[in-house]
């Protein structure tokens, strides 16, 4: 199973019901491994706490030009759609951080002017915490594309066992490259107005991906009946109401989890991960 946890938007307790989910599966017995696909500011180590096994560096395809060779033909600016590689006369100027990695400005080079070389973009940690298998990615500071990463966490999925995909939030390039070839996808939202219209916006990411989706409400007031009246009127299924509870946020600003420390929460991440089950 790949289960991808998503929002529309930062803060809404995405990490939060992520982690939590991956406690109560291993506590169930099931073999379980949390991603942590949030490369720009992953902190799901913070609460797991994993021994580090494995460190690797990763890199994407840029050009470097041969002036010797190179006669200024312009075809490689004219490929580019990013604007990464340019050329004046023949002068050429590689603009690394704009690159893509495509590879298309190799492919047009009559002269076989262009080569690749690799960029460092951050590294992929592998490591346990107790019976879940843990995988994050690090971006590297300065560095403004972070799906190259996502795809080398994404690599570690294994199809054998349960994969719990903590995605980056948003609905931009980042979200998408983390949910695509998930089996279901978890939406987590907040009952405010900001919360709501990411919801929306979160909704019709996965139905353009083609995806099963469902929502957990998370600091749930029942005095609000915003969220739940929100996905009545778009048809949404909630699959669970987590309370606004300040245990929870305590138990989070030391590195706990609620269904570890807080009684009776270990119940509502265990009625949901047997809701998620079947959807």
């Amino acid at each position: 199973m790949q289960l991808a946890i998503a929002s529309g938007k930062g803060g809404t307790g995405k990490t939060t019901v992520a982690l939590n989910l991956a406690y109560i599966a291993s506590q169930q017995g099931k073999a379980v491994q949390y991603l942590d696909c949030d490369v720009e500011e992953p902190n799901g180590h913070l609460f797991l706490n994993p021994e580090i096994e494995e460190t690797r560096s990763v890199g994407m395809p840029v050009p470097e030009v041969d002036e010797s060779k190179c006669t200024g033909c312009g075809l490689c600016r004219e490929i580019c759609q990013y604007n990464a590689i340019t050329c004046f006369n023949k002068m050429v100027l590689v603009f690394p951080e704009l690159c893509h990695g495509c590879g298309g400005c190799t492919l047009v080079c009559p002269e076989n002017a262009i080569t690749e070389k690799s960029r460092s973009v951050g590294i992929v940690e592998k490591g346990k915490s107790g019976n879940i298998q843990f995988v994050h990615g690090k971006l590297r500071i300065g560095e403004a594309m972070s799906p190259p990463l996502i795809r080398e966490v994404k690599k570690e999925v294994n199809p054998d066992i349960i994969n719990i995909i903590d995605v980056p939030p948003g609905t931009s390039c980042p979200v998408i490259t983390a949910i695509q070839g998930s089996d279901s996808v978890l939406l987590v939202t907040e009952p405010t107005p900001f919360g709501l219209n990411d919801l929306e916006l979160a909704v019709d990411m996965v139905k353009e991906l083609g995806l099963l989706y469902g929502v957990v409400v998370n600091r749930h007031e029942n005095n609000n009946e915003s969220a739940r009246e929100f996905c009545k009127k778009n048809n949404i299924s909630i699959l669970a109401e987590i309370p606004d509870d300040r245990r929870v946020a305590e138990a989070y600003s030391i590195g706990k989890l609620a269904a570890e420390t807080i009684p009776g929460y270990d119940k509502y991440f265990y009625d949901l991960w047997k809701k998620i089950r079947i959807i």
